[in-house]
């Protein structure tokens, strides 16, 4: 019944998004709205191209990807597997409380500290960017990442470890050619997770990256990813005009990207734990 309700929730939810976004394309065709560079939604006549939105999103994200994942995945091998017990006694919980850290506070630190320490270290004109806000997101991604593949870790039976070592292999060997393929699913699904919440991320993108609907040249340059639009524009458009549409014509882009990204990854995850099978 649990399941039922909210099954039900979620699909009242996207009938309604699809019912509201819908619209905008009555005004300007799906390519415009996809690959136009101009988002200019309160000129007349207006522009509601999104395509700075996507490569803004795509940008913070991929950064943010690049550092949470090889940390998050780094950090849990060594609490699993190298931390002596009462050091990492003290690390998880720490690891965890990270985890639980409100994203309006590590939004507000990287936009009054980070910001001006990157401007100053970069000698850059704004500190607000795509750099801060991956830094931003990569912290907030680590502590899910880490703690997810530290339980999949974990997991791996002690009888595979102990058969690694009877035949003569060393620790690093075991982690590498026994550890990890059979914790590989349970991995993915940690980078699933933790990228899943960069994606959707709307606070820190808000305060940290920026806020320029346009496209980026370099990792400096301040953008304006698509949760981000939402938040700051949906207060100031008028009920059912084409801005208040083209706000909810996002919304569908990113529940699209999100929903082809959690199917990808739910493959990538059914393929390594046969791999991982297979292997051992």
């Amino acid at each position: 019944m649990i399941a039922l309700f909210s099954i039900t929730a979620l699909s009242l939810i996207m009938i309604f998004l699809f019912i509201e976004g819908i619209s905008i394309f009555d005004h300007v065709s799906i390519k415009e709205f996809i690959f136009g560079k101009y988002w200019y939604p309160t000129d007349d006549p207006a522009d509601f191209g999104i395509l700075a939105l996507i490569l803004g999103s795509f940008c913070v994200t991929f950064l943010s990807g690049i550092m949470a994942i090889p940390l998050g995945i780094m950090t849990a091998i060594y609490l699993a597997e190298i931390a002596p017990p009462k050091v990492a006694e003290i690390v998880k919980p720490i690891v965890e409380l990270m985890a639980s850290m409100p994203s309006v506070v590590i939004g507000f630190f990287g936009m009054v500290v980070v910001a001006p320490f990157i401007q100053k270290l970069f000698n850059i004109p704004v500190g607000l960017n795509i750099f801060n806000a991956s830094l931003m997101l990569a912290f907030m991604s680590v502590p899910t990442i880490c703690s997810i593949s530290e339980d999949a870790i974990f997991s791996v039976p002690t009888a595979l470890k102990e058969a690694s070592f009877a035949l003569g292999a060393t620790h690093f060997e075991t982690i590498v050619k026994i550890i990890i393929p059979a914790s590989l699913s349970g991995i993915c699904t940690a980078v699933i997770l933790g990228l899943s919440r960069a994606v959707g991320e709307t606070m820190v993108v808000l305060m940290a990256a920026g806020g320029a609907a346009m496209i980026p040249g370099s990792i400096f340059d301040p953008v304006r990813p698509l949760p981000a639009s939402i938040a700051a524009e949906m207060a100031e458009a008028p009920f059912r005009s084409e801005h208040y549409h083209a706000l909810f014509a996002i919304g569908i882009v990113l529940f699209l990207f999100t929903l082809i990204f959690n199917l990808i990854a739910d493959f990538l995850s059914h393929k390594f734990r046969q791999v991982g099978e297979a292997s051992l």
